[in-house]
């Protein structure tokens, strides 16, 4: 088999997540070609690509091996598809999050790519079943849902449709690993996969938690942020578990009757509208008011952050 990288990877959409996923495939060596319909935002993305990999290279948080004018060089845009995905060994859609307009790419995709080329989507919500069923080449389908903002956070869900090729899920994996993400294999696909559903149930009791006067909206987030986050940003729920008594069967022992009298006080799902979205936005808006110069400098300061928590994890990573 050839191996996941010859051949190099073309990005499907060069907004957002296509400029991060293009710097991401580069830093790990690759070849990549950066698709748009409109070439002005080719142009665009390719100057923003160049400034914010310079700016990584000074602050010494470049990833990979290369330099950035290396990293730089392996990066090219293309306003033809078909041209663009000649040769290529992986393409990456990054269009918005519209089932109709992704059915659309990948059904012009189906007609040009090879037997070997591995078609995958960014979507964060759509399923694979809806995605990519009744494609010729559906074997070689996969969603590889990155977190935003993928250069900082490394995690990728894979996510095959239920005719995906084994095969496909190996080679995404290991094309993750070598540009330094952390893939995980979602075994079979489900609404919201697997982050959403895990994110969505903490939004949801916080949400409850505020809306029944039980605590404020920014006490709210220092419990995460100040408590239940720092931990979590090194081991997970299952694994905190396991270390918080003698392993996890003296841990279900102990606290699985506690667990489930809490977890029966549990509301149904909020409405997410009303006085409560009124209340948790005028305490969010006192934090960081929501123009866009408010929430652009807040997004860099969340980003910094988390550049420097990605070197402290790697430092501290157990060997």
């Amino acid at each position: 088999m050839a191996s996941p990288t010859a051949g190099g990877v073309v990005i499907v959409g060069s907004g957002l997540i296509g400029r991060s996923w293009a710097m991401l495939f580069a830093s790990g060596g690759l070849k990549v070609k950066l698709y748009d319909i409109e070439q002005q935002q080719i142009t665009n993305t390719l100057e923003n690509i160049r400034k914010e990999m310079k700016s990584l290279e000074q602050s010494g948080s470049l990833k990979g091996s290369l330099s950035a004018d290396q990293q730089l060089s392996l990066i090219s845009g293309c306003g033809n598809l078909a041209e663009a995905v000649e040769g290529a060994m992986h393409i990456q859609e990054c269009v918005p999050e519209n089932l109709e307009l992704k059915k659309k790419i990948f059904a012009q995709l189906d007609r040009i790519v090879d037997d070997r080329v591995i078609l995958s989507s960014s979507s964060s919500c759509l399923l694979p079943s809806k995605l990519f069923t009744g494609l010729a080449h559906v074997k070689q389908c996969i969603v590889a849902h990155p977190v935003n903002p993928p250069y900082y956070v490394p995690l990728v869900e894979l996510v095959p449709h239920p005719e995906t090729a084994p095969a496909t899920m190996d080679r995404t994996y290991a094309l993750m690993r070598k540009i330094g993400q952390s893939p995980v294999r979602v075994l079979k696909e489900i609404d919201g996969f697997v982050l959403n559903r895990l994110q969505y149930a903490i939004i949801s009791e916080a949400w409850r938690l505020v809306e029944e006067g039980i605590v404020s909206p920014n006490d709210l987030d220092l419990v995460m942020s100040d408590g239940l986050g720092m931990r979590y940003a090194f081991i997970g729920p299952l694994e905190t578990m396991h270390l918080n008594a003698e392993g996890m069967v003296s841990y279900c022992d102990r606290y699985s009757d506690g667990m489930k009298r809490v977890l029966k006080t549990f509301g149904s799902v909020p409405e997410f509208s009303g006085a409560t979205v009124d209340k948790v936005n005028q305490d969010m808006c006192m934090k960081v008011p929501d123009d866009p110069e408010h929430l652009t400098a807040r997004r860099q300061w969340r980003d910094e952050c988390l550049m420097k928590l990605a070197k402290l994890k790697h430092q501290v990573q157990p060997q």
